[in-house]
């Protein structure tokens, strides 16, 4: 199988955050994949701190109006849009009032204690993210998540959306960074990760407490291939993905676009 739909999911992108390595790589890489000749498509949370006004965010009305059920409460999914012209790029944004509309990213209280609701801000974001994509008929051959909040994307496209034609055959990689949490998440994680329509899903191995690297090993179980981004990975996060075979791309990379392009391949290929 060709992979030639490739879908982005970013925790950050420059310039609508700060530049950092995951902003920048999360900047470039969907640019620099598109001029491979791959489609390409670019979410990312609508944070507080970005301004909408400078950077020319509009509401995409057909696409907004859907509600994402977490723990019984429903939950208004806003979606928004903003083109990057020299990189002739989409970014979308998922915008919600209750976790992104007040939510920094700038701020340090975003992985602390501060902020007690980042399960639900990670549920909201993946399922956000997948149903968008599910409304826009585009089915992705490898989704590429960057960072912990999009981390559930994974078990999400392999559990709930397994029968989706959409994602029937979309393999998942997730990249590592530097970028744990302090706090673990509440014990009732699995609870809440499930949804109407999901059946009980079995954690195996990964129990609580849902910390960081808890979290990030329950993402790697329904994903097909770890990144690692970082010269600081979680070593714990690493030897998991290896104890389970997963293919890995070691970090640093030469040639960061084309080794995740030859990666992309890979996975897609992986025991067809």
């Amino acid at each position: 199988m060709k992979a030639n739909k490739i879908l982005f999911v970013a925790q950050e992108i420059v310039p609508f955050t700060v530049s950092n390595e995951t902003s920048e790589k999360c900047r470039h890489l969907p640019q620099d994949i598109q001029e491979m000749g791959h489609q390409t498509r670019t979410f990312m949370p609508k944070w507080g701190d970005i301004n909408e006004r400078r950077n020319q965010l509009h509401e995409v009305i057909r696409l907004s109006g859907m509600n994402i059920i977490i723990n019984d409460t429903d939950h208004p999914l806003i979606i928004k849009v903003a083109s990057l012209q020299m990189a002739r790029m989409q970014i979308y944004f998922i915008e919600n009032d209750d976790y992104f509309s007040h939510t920094r990213i700038s701020e340090p209280e975003l992985r602390s204690a501060g902020y007690s609701d980042n399960d639900e801000r990670s549920i909201f974001f993946s399922r956000g993210v997948l149903e968008t994509v599910k409304k826009l008929g585009w089915a992705p051959d490898v989704i590429h998540v960057h960072g912990w909040i999009g981390a559930l994307i994974g078990l999400y496209v392999k559990v709930l959306y397994k029968d989706e034609p959409t994602f029937r055959n979309s393999k998942v990689v997730i990249s590592l960074y530097d970028d744990a949490f302090a706090e673990p998440f509440c014990d009732t994680l699995p609870e809440s990760i499930a949804t109407r329509n999901m059946e009980p899903f079995d954690v195996g191995d990964v129990t609580a407490p849902f910390n960081y690297t808890n979290f990030m090993k329950l993402a790697l179980r329904f994903c097909d291939g770890l990144i690692i981004d970082t010269d600081k990975p979680d070593t714990e996060v690493v030897d998991y993905a290896r104890q389970l075979g997963k293919p890995i791309l070691d970090y640093p990379q030469e040639n960061y676009a084309a080794a995740c392009n030859d990666f992309y391949e890979l996975v897609a290929n992986d025991n067809e």
